[in-house]
């Protein structure tokens, strides 16, 4: 497999073992609209390719993935037709994810956040530096948590714990997600690369379609999971993507404020 035609992501081979970066350092890894385009096609590609068993996937610079780019945000609220095919491309996303039968493992060197935070969760090992924090504040913009974080964080933590964070949009820091389960392991910056160097080496070296397998069979549930709620979600996320809520959060993040978000009228019960 041929990954040189992608622009906003990196890629380097360790043996059976395929790196994969994303490569927006100065946006903190921001998903803009060619990035997401990318990501919509990425997993399956691996999936694909011959010439890899385990995958890892990390950021470039001092983040994961900052989740969605404020600028693309705006053109989207411009144009609301352009979120059908944001949307198109966030199922392809959740389901090429789920369906790649190669192990994914998310080595977080820093922030991941909405998107970011999706897209590692939908791995099958996290790894975090202790000073990363993740969360999902899709709701601090006004954003419904609708590109696949109602689907895994549940699963993963359970639903008290899950709506806590995801209507709050809260950051845990990588301990405390490691400790409730939302990640697998949280461990020192400088010993990051060496766990996930470890941890892919096992897996390189093991049973390669008795793994295959057995993560598909344990996907299994989460597919037919996401296939019963992707649609409603982003449905509801493009209506977010309309509101005036929305838009007073991207002016507030751009103008360095915090959001004033309006309420709907309060009516008087009638005797």
């Amino acid at each position: 497999m041929n990954f040189a035609n992608y622009q906003t992501i990196l890629f380097e081979r360790r043996g059976r073992i395929l790196e994969i970066m994303l490569n927006r350092p100065e946006k903190l890894n921001a998903v803009d609209e060619l990035m997401h385009e990318e990501l919509a096609r990425l997993f399956t590609d691996v999936s694909n390719d011959p010439d890899c068993d385990v995958a890892v996937i990390t950021g470039a610079g001092r983040a994961f993935s900052s989740g969605g780019d404020i600028d693309w945000m705006q053109n989207m609220i411009d144009d609301p037709a352009r979120f059908e095919k944001t949307a198109r491309e966030g199922r392809q996303i959740v389901y090429s994810l789920l369906d790649c039968e190669k192990p994914l493992i998310a080595k977080l060197n820093g922030h991941a956040t909405g998107l970011g935070a999706t897209i590692a969760l939908l791995c099958d090992i996290i790894y975090a530096s202790e000073t990363a924090k993740i969360g999902d504040p899709h709701v601090s913009v006004g954003f419904v948590a609708g590109d696949g974080g109602a689907v895994i964080w549940p699963q993963l933590i359970g639903y008290a714990r899950a709506k806590e964070f995801l209507l709050t949009g809260d950051l845990l820091t990588a301990t405390q997600a490691a400790q409730i389960g939302l990640i697998n392991h949280a461990v020192s910056p400088d010993e990051l690369d060496a766990h996930v160097e470890q941890f892919t080496n096992r897996l390189a070296t093991g049973a390669t379609k008795a793994i295959r397998w057995t993560k598909m069979s344990i996907n299994i549930g989460l597919r037919q999971l996401a296939q019963t709620m992707m649609d409603a979600s982003l449905a509801y996320e493009a209506l977010s993507n309309i509101s005036p809520d929305h838009q007073e959060a991207v002016n507030a993040f751009r103008e360095k404020r915090s959001p004033i978000f309006g309420k709907a009228p309060v009516q008087e019960a009638t005797r």
